[in-house]
């Protein structure tokens, strides 16, 4: 199944100023520390409101619990992941539900606010525009390399960051540029996400494959076989969306990495978008332009070079 025709979220106008945006998202966990997975896994979930301009509200959690196999403590430390990453978002976590499991799941369903004028879609790309990609690919391969005990400390600390990391600063800098078209870089990867956007758009991306930022290790761990199932299905969905002129399969199946808790791809008028990235990289971000749109010409798509 290939990606959703628009985002992972619900808008209702509220009136000329306001409007709901909700969403839902859980995972099984990533790392082996339950507070860790907590802020990933929240971050994760209130990833799609930023994607669409808003600004997260309050949240529902979302459990599935092995309560046989897993301490009640261990939970308390999950909740408390998401509590830290609702403190840093400024939103409120209301309640929510836990139901039997044998395989632990976790995540929030979460409801914003955006102007109704402001709200940013996977369908708002224009020709002309800069690419924004807001954080760095790899997490796919680095989580397969940390489930194999195969990343370093270091490693698994910069994917740990990223993942954490919230995209709200990239949303705020985005709406203030006038981007219309954004999403995030979710478990469907770049070639998934940003070929979405391509055909709902009625663009076609030209993508410098060698200016995408990538986290520490990622290539050398692909290089070395590393590869999660996911990548190779984003690829096989995607294929037909791309030219990767004399780009081979490893570089494609990177450009596919399937992200936990991912980045933005915005489109921006290029006059903006050293601005843009001069913001993100004053909040740490690691972020940068990595290509260009163009007229469809009745091909959307995505062209690799």
């Amino acid at each position: 199944m290939g990606p959703d025709t628009g985002d992972d979220a619900a808008v209702w106008q509220i009136d000329a100023d306001r409007a709901l945006v909700s969403t839902a998202d859980f995972i099984t966990p990533v790392v082996d520390e339950a507070r860790t997975w907590g802020r990933v896994a929240a971050a994760n979930s209130v990833s799609d409101i930023y994607a669409m301009g808003g600004r997260p509200l309050f949240a529902l959690n979302l459990v599935g619990w092995n309560k046989d196999e897993l301490p009640t403590e261990l939970l308390g430390e999950l909740l408390a992941g998401g509590q830290d990453i609702a403190t840093a978002g400024g939103f409120v976590v209301a309640g929510g539900h836990t139901i039997d499991d044998p395989e632990p799941k976790y995540g929030m369903a979460v409801t914003g606010e955006v102007h109704p004028d402001r709200i940013l879609t996977n369908a708002g790309l224009r020709a002309g525009q800069d690419l924004v990609l807001t954080k760095p690919l790899g997490i796919g391969v680095l989580t397969t390399a940390i489930k194999a005990d195969l990343a370093s400390p270091d490693e698994a600390a910069g994917a740990v960051e990223s993942m954490i990391r919230l995209n709200d600063v990239g949303s705020r800098l985005a709406v203030d540029a006038g981007v219309t078209g954004c999403t995030d870089v979710t478990g469907f990867g770049l070639l998934g996400h940003l070929g979405r956007m391509s055909v709902e758009s009625d663009v076609r991306c030209n993508v410098d494959f060698d200016a995408i930022p990538f986290l520490p290790g990622a290539v050398a761990h692909a290089r070395s076989g590393v590869m999660p199932g996911g990548s190779r299905r984003n690829w096989e969905w995607g294929v037909e969306l791309l030219d990767a002129g004399d780009r081979d399969e490893l570089d494609q199946l990177l450009f596919a990495d399937a992200q936990t808790s991912g980045g933005l791809i915005f489109g921006v008028d290029p006059a903006r978008s050293g601005d843009v990235l001069a913001g993100l990289a004053d909040t740490g971000h690691t972020a940068a332009v990595i290509g260009s749109t163009v007229a469809s010409d009745g091909q959307p798509g995505i062209t690799l070079r």
